[in-house]
């Protein structure tokens, strides 16, 4: 299925990358590419990921990749990668 990352979930990405290059640079690069990877294979199995609990009715799924949470949902045959959270923080609000 296709995987369609949005500009929510870029955003995501660069301000985890900006995050973890303050202290290792290397490590923001690769650790930011690897959770883009990971939000890419979602496409392989959509339906893998439970529906979040407050979120059912609107179709929002979580991915949990170490410490982050890749938040979807599937729309007509899609995959919308609509945020990528670090789990400590609060998702439900952030949503």
């Amino acid at each position: 299925m296709k995987v369609i990352i949005t500009q929510s979930a870029q955003t995501d990405l660069r301000e985890i990358a900006r995050y973890i290059a303050q202290d290792n640079p290397k490590h923001a690069r690769t650790f930011a590419q690897e959770l883009k990877d990971r939000a890419l294979a979602i496409g392989d199995t959509p339906y893998g990921s439970p529906l979040m609990e407050w979120f059912e009715a609107a179709g929002f799924r979580r991915k949990p990749y170490r410490d982050y949470a890749i938040i979807y949902k599937v729309i007509a045959e899609k995959v919308y990668v609509t945020r990528i959270l670090h789990s400590a923080r609060d998702i439900d609000t952030l949503l």
